[in-house]
């Protein structure tokens, strides 16, 4: 709270003070009274009135002071309230009932949005488990009897289950740590979950699918873990280039505290403009323009996924070259020790 702004505003106050002390010295001159009693007089007036302006300034500035500061010092300034004592002057307490109240109305409508959310996810949950009966059936159909069934329309059943999916766990992405549950999981496995998911697009588009010891133990959800894979590759399949010897390589790389996943491809890579942006939402960039099935969700997805379980993800890549994508899950010591 600053002092020369608070006499700035508190001008009005200071004049009329001033005429005051102007009347009262002209009044006590007119009856004759004594020049230095007059002046004794006026000092008397002068202190107590700069005793009370003081006291006023500094009760103020001590809960304006707190209140400015705590909002500066916060990451959710509405939570404010919380961190100040109510204030003894009545400009403060008609502050502090009216900050109460507007926080008090952010909550419940805050409530209501979040009540409202959690509807929409629920009924969004269970459509899909709903929609997924079909979509399983017309799979099976189409596999076990891929003669008669056209290979487009096999290949629409197989993104609209990975769209299926990919809404599920957008869904689900606000409140995962209700959904997944951290263990040892042996990768091996979720590599050859992946691997057979998407074994007829990489057959179709002639891409070898290499492994490379992934045979390791890691900490992590394998559920959420097999969809961020999925979405990888699915990613590698869709912006391979017309090349012979396409693959898509997943190699283990084990140190001391951690364990690093790495995705490899030698597709169309990524311009280094777009590079990092990649993971932002909706982001599709120059590969997206011209792959119009892009989303740009899959990357964003993965990305906040790996937050959630306390993974990192980076990526790196030369444009009509390679692309790398490194996953980072961390040894846990504490972990080894209950076991």
């Amino acid at each position: 709270m600053n002092f020369l702004k608070y006499l700035k505003d508190k001008l009005y106050m200071i004049i009329l003070t001033s005429i005051s002390f102007l009347i009262i010295t002209l009044t006590l001159l007119a009856f004759k009274v004594d020049k230095s009693v007059i002046i004794a007089i006026f000092l008397i007036l002068f202190v107590l009135f700069s005793i009370i302006f003081l006291t006023e300034y500094f009760r103020k500035k001590r809960f304006y002071t707190e209140l400015l500061t705590n909002v500066d010092l916060l990451d959710k300034s509405y939570l404010v309230l919380e961190t100040l004592y109510k204030p003894e002057f009545y400009e403060g307490k008609i502050l502090y009932q009216a900050l109460y109240e507007i926080n008090k109305s952010m909550n419940e409508n805050v409530n209501n949005i979040k009540n409202q959310w959690q509807d929409f996810k629920e009924y969004i949950e269970m459509w899909i488990h709903e929609v997924k009966i079909p979509l399983a059936t017309l799979s099976l159909i189409s596999n076990n009897h891929k003669n008669r069934v056209d290979k487009k329309m096999q290949t629409h059943i197989k993104r609209l289950e990975d769209y299926v999916d990919q809404v599920l766990y957008y869904a689900r992405s606000e409140n995962a740590s209700q959904d997944y549950l951290i263990k040892e999981v042996n990768l091996n496995v979720v590599i050859k979950n992946v691997g057979i998911r998407n074994m007829d697009d990489l057959l179709e588009n002639k891409i070898d699918f290499l492994t490379n010891n992934i045979n390791v133990q890691i900490l992590t959800d394998a559920k959420w873990l097999e969809f961020i894979l999925n979405q990888l590759i699915n990613n590698s399949i869709k912006y391979k280039r017309n090349i012979k010897n396409s693959f898509i390589k997943i190699t283990v790389k084990e140190e001391k505290e951690k364990t690093v996943i790495v995705v490899e491809d030698n597709g169309m890579g990524i311009k280094e403009t777009d590079l990092k942006q990649v993971f932002n939402k909706s982001f599709t960039g120059e590969n997206g323009r011209i792959k119009s099935k892009s989303t740009g969700m899959g990357l964003f997805i993965a990305k906040n996924m790996c937050e959630k379980l306390g993974h990192k993800i980076a990526i790196e890549s030369v444009y009509s070259k390679y692309t790398k994508v490194f996953i980072t899950i961390s040894k846990d010591a504490y972990y080894d020790i209950l076991k």
